[in-house]
């Protein structure tokens, strides 16, 4: 049987970007699919995903009830993809920051690796339109990662990631707390500590140029503590 990935692309209010972004995932291979999770997007973003879907067995839709945060939409996306039969799980933004094209990359490095995480930092600095304030939160941001985790990772902090299947069922998807960007951190974290193999890919960062960013000061704030709390539990063996 063919190998199987579906592609988790989060929204909440992304009207301007779910139509144009789905068609461009779909061709970069023929084994991808979509799963839209909408948090109740107030612009009807998810009414427009499940438009697509009704004429597209490729895309599917998931429905939140409410905005929960970016940890907890993949959460469910990842206990819907095991669900099901895929061997790959994509992380990524529906803004076009993390561009479809490199979907091929990703599928063919995981033959390698158990998680393949697409990186800004890996070969110098890969991110346009970014205020420099920014840039230097996040660069440093995953310096900071690095040295308090001990993960070799240079951008731990990127969400444009790909997962095999046993990655996803060996956590304890019930165990992460994580719900902003830590999130990403957190994933990585409990699968390095697993002993799964992580490599990175260089990827360029886009900001958007359609939609409202969701960084806030609470999710740098998060971050900030995560990765203390990540290094605690592992010491005590709380990881799972």
């Amino acid at each position: 049987m063919p190998e199987k990935a579906i592609v988790l692309v989060p929204t909440y209010n992304e009207k301007e970007n779910i139509e144009r972004i789905i068609p461009e995932i779909l061709k970069q291979d023929d084994r991808l699919s979509v799963l839209v999770i909408d948090d109740s997007s107030p612009d009807g973003t998810g009414q427009i995903a499940d438009r697509i879907a009704s004429g597209n067995p490729r895309v599917l839709v998931l429905h939140r009830t409410k905005k929960e945060g970016l940890g907890q939409a993949y959460i469910a996306g990842f206990r819907w993809a095991l669900e099901r039969d895929f061997d790959y799980v994509f992380e990524m933004d529906a803004d076009f920051s993390h561009d479809p094209k490199y979907l091929p990359d990703f599928l063919k490095a995981i033959a390698d690796a158990d998680i393949v995480l697409g990186s800004r930092y890996i070969s110098g600095v890969n991110v346009v339109n970014w205020p420099m304030m920014r840039l230097l939160l996040s660069y440093y941001a995953n310096v900071y990662s690095r040295i308090v985790t001990g993960m070799p990772l240079r951008d731990a902090t990127g969400g444009f990631k790909c997962f095999k299947r046993r990655v996803l069922e060996a956590i304890d998807l019930g165990e992460v707390r994580s719900n902003g960007y830590s999130f990403q951190i957190e994933m990585s974290y409990r699968a390095f500590k697993k002993g799964f193999k992580i490599i990175e890919i260089p990827i360029v960062f886009v900001d958007r140029t359609a939609g409202q960013s969701k960084m806030s000061k609470k999710i740098v704030r998060e971050a900030i503590l995560m990765v203390w709390r990540l290094r605690l539990w592992s010491l005590f063996g709380r990881l799972k």
